[in-house]
């Protein structure tokens, strides 16, 4: 790979501005935009073990397996679902102008913005970069894209592979640390997407406030399991250690704590733990498959959570193994009940930690999560269908998936985004492409009009005006 120097803060807006002007001198048709979107998959597919590689490096160990299928396949599947439907996306629509318009006709135009900005986070550090780009891509913009300074292996394989698969001056990668972010945050996009911890979000939101940058924000929360009564808890352990353990924890969707029935909490617990045993081994003997936190701030910020809970007497039950700092391992670890007070329950946990809470009543339940700032996901489980509902109508999340845990981000017709502190805005899909035009209104006025008679003296129109005005 190439030699590789951060981006001095002087060429941010150069380039910038150089994607503006090389969009406004040729804006990218259908077919530009289908063959960017073509290579882009191409060579993807290509180099999928090189991505998985850099990756691992960026972790010290990551499954490859989860890589694969979380900054791979999503990709790849995201950049079909785009390709599918882009010709039908980019059909101007035409609308109805009403009786007292008529004969006039109007239409509203998906019309690409300029330049995109994205900002991706570390935790899926190729998805929720190459995600946003090829929706913009898709779109009809330019990108300028800023990949975590925490991925550093990752962003040099980004950066390499948007240079084979797009010609210059269409996309451009930006790399630095916390510095280049903010100035980065601070340029005048014409629609920035940010994915990353709501408290970094609001910095970004106030840096693009500055040129009114409309935004796209991906942050996170404390996003809720709900298991009611009468849903099997050993189906419910397993779909929920998939989502909580997945990246060991280390997803903005993932299961952040578990409501579930008191009386059940134990046989929840033993659950969880068999499934830990069945994928990882007792001992964690199955290392492979299991990922390591990527850096030390963020192990000894989750450790600082186990420790606070110790202090509260909070008990905590380790389902498999033990901690290894060098290596940055922490196990599967639930926390039983712990208070609101608790560290773990005042943060997003963005790790292998999972809160337990009972509760008494659904209505108790639900109220809990009402109590707090509404999440990025959902996840209820029962086999009532009015019991999901009431759940559904009760409470507010930027997704849900039923039954389940993280999937509703992986289908490309359903739109993610947050609300509250949890985001702004969605992608993925047409909620993307809509996201990343401009739809815009034109009204087309027919040879003859009414419209013309509409003017002083008013008198000789009084006829008109009494029909319209009724």
């Amino acid at each position: 790979m190439e030699n590789f120097i951060d981006t001095p803060p002087s060429e941010l807006a150069p380039t910038l501005q150089r994607l503006r002007s090389n969009w406004q001198a040729s804006k990218p048709d259908y077919a530009q935009r289908m063959d960017d979107l073509g290579r882009l998959r191409h060579a993807l597919r290509l180099r999928m073990d090189e991505m998985a590689e850099a990756v691992g490096k960026d972790f010290s160990h990551r499954a490859k397996a989860e890589t694969r299928i979380a900054d791979g396949m999503t990709v790849l599947n995201d950049i079909d679902h785009l390709r599918k439907h882009l010709r039908k996306w980019m059909r101007p629509t035409r609308v109805g102008v009403g009786w007292r318009f008529l004969p006039a006709r109007a239409q509203v135009r998906p019309m690409p913005l300029g330049v995109v900005g994205v900002i991706a986070p570390w935790n899926y550090p190729v998805n929720l970069a190459l995600i946003p780009l090829a929706t913009a891509l898709a779109a009809g913009n330019h990108v300028y894209l800023k990949p975590s300074e925490h991925t550093p292996h990752t962003a040099r394989f980004l950066r390499s592979l948007l240079a084979e698969a797009i010609a210059p001056g269409r996309v451009a990668v930006a790399t630095g640390g916390a510095d280049i972010g903010a100035a980065f945050a601070g340029l005048p996009f014409d629609h920035l997407v940010f994915t990353g911890s709501t408290a970094v979000g609001r910095k970004v939101m106030a840096a693009a406030a500055a040129h009114l940058t409309p935004l796209t924000l991906e942050l996170g929360g404390k996003s809720p399991a709900l298991i009611a009564e009468d849903y099997p808890i050993e189906h419910a352990a397993a779909r929920i250690a998939t989502g909580k353990w997945f990246n060991c924890g280390q997803t903005c969707i993932a299961p952040d704590y578990v409501l579930v029935p008191k009386g059940k909490r134990d046989a929840l617990t033993k659950a969880l733990r068999d499934e830990v045993i069945a994928r990882y081994g007792e001992n964690l003997t199955n290392l492979d498959d299991y990922t390591r936190i990527i850096n030390a701030g963020q192990y000894n910020r989750l450790k600082g959570y186990l420790d606070d809970a110790k202090s509260r007497g909070i008990e905590r039950v380790t389902l498999a193994g033990h901690a290894d700092p060098a290596q940055r391992l922490l196990p599967p670890t639930l926390l039983l009940d712990p208070s609101d007070d608790a560290l773990i329950m005042q943060e997003e946990i963005f790790g292998p930690l999972l809160p337990i809470k009972s509760y008494r009543s659904l209505d108790e339940a639900i109220a809990y999560i009402n109590a707090h700032d509404r999440p990025l996901a959902l996840y209820p489980f029962s086999h009532n269908r009015a019991t999901v509902e009431k759940i559904l109508h009760g409470t507010l999340a930027g997704g849900v998936s039923v039954n389940d845990t993280l999937f509703h981000f992986a289908i490309g017709n359903l739109p993610f985004g947050g609300v509250g502190p949890s985001g702004m805005g969605a992608y993925h899909g047409r909620a993307g492409f809509d996201a990343m035009s401009k739809q815009l209104p034109v009204f087309w006025q027919a040879r003859r009009s009414g419209g013309d008679l509409l003017k002083p003296p008013y008198s000789k129109a009084k006829w008109l005006i009494d029909l319209i005005v009724r």
